[in-house]
């Protein structure tokens, strides 16, 4: 039998095309595992990497196993975990995007509670919140815009009215005195603005406000100092006397009952110092 020899230039060229498809191939296979994977297969593959801290890994998968099978308990289940994963991976619209979507969706679902937590946690944390809490910069905090901080306290609210024996809401009601506090401080830090420049009606509003809103907060007691002061400025003296007495009764060591003046302007050298909250 006669055997034709491939010149040696010839056996290259194929060799290098069959390793080339080889190689594509393999690469095609890896792309589109996503895509061939079956539904237990790839919400287990999807949440390994979310247990490795792979959020963005995570995030592709989820999102495939949604497309691919857009109904079912591993549709549920993976809807909440992405919202979790972009949370983790500092996508809080996408987070907040998705975890709405799946409580508008299955408002009944078994774990509907930790969609109102983990929607309340979201929140919580886009108003430069981790970094500060962390660093303790609570009054840089309270000089912020509070919109996602009012948010958070709603959706921690609901989750305590709806669920109150949830294993979520213990927490969900710590944060809500955290944010409480700070949103109260935030009425009293614009009230103190509005008194140091004579707006004696805006200090009032946001004395009050801090009164009826947040009894139990900590800056009710400069609350009422501030609206006493914002009286005086009104000429309200009688108003002024009487609110003075709630505040001598319920807060006796108010530094305000030693120091009329009080709240005192930060001072000048105080503004400058970068982050002190004072700007």
């Amino acid at each position: 039998m006669r055997v034709t020899k491939l010149p040696a230039f010839k056996v290259f060229v194929v060799l290098a095309i069959a390793l080339s498809m080889s190689a594509c191939s393999m690469f095609h296979h890896k792309r589109d595992t996503n895509d061939t994977l079956p539904v237990d297969k790839l919400y287990a593959k999807a949440h390994d990497s979310l247990e490795h801290a792979d959020y963005s890994a995570a995030s592709k998968a989820y999102q495939r196993l949604i497309a691919r099978f857009p109904s079912g308990e591993y549709n549920e289940q993976a809807q909440l975990d992405l919202a979790y994963a972009q949370y983790k991976d500092n996508q809080p619209d996408d987070a907040y995007s998705t975890i709405n979507r799946f409580i508008k969706t299955y408002p009944t679902h078994k774990h509907v509670d930790y969609a109102y937590y983990l929607r309340g946690l979201i929140n919580f944390d886009r108003t430069g919140g981790a970094m500060e809490r962390l660093l303790q910069r609570n009054e840089s905090q309270t000089r912020r815009d509070q919109g996602y901080n009012l948010k958070s306290f709603d959706d921690f609210s609901e989750l305590s009215r709806r669920f109150p024996d949830s294993a979520y809401t213990a927490d969900a009601r710590q944060r809500m005195i955290y944010l409480r506090n700070v949103l109260a401080q935030f009425e009293i830090n614009v009230a103190e603005f509005y008194l140091r420049n004579k707006a004696y009606v805006a200090s009032a509003d946001r004395a009050q406000y801090v009164i009826e809103h947040y009894q139990q907060a900590p800056q009710t007691g400069d609350a009422l100092a501030i609206l006493t002061r914002s009286y005086l400025g009104m000429d309200q003296k009688n108003l002024a006397d009487q609110t003075r007495q709630v505040l001598a009764l319920n807060y006796p060591d108010h530094p305000y009952l030693k120091d009329p003046n009080w709240p005192h302007a930060p001072s000048t050298l105080r503004k400058m110092i970068p982050f002190s909250g004072h700007h």
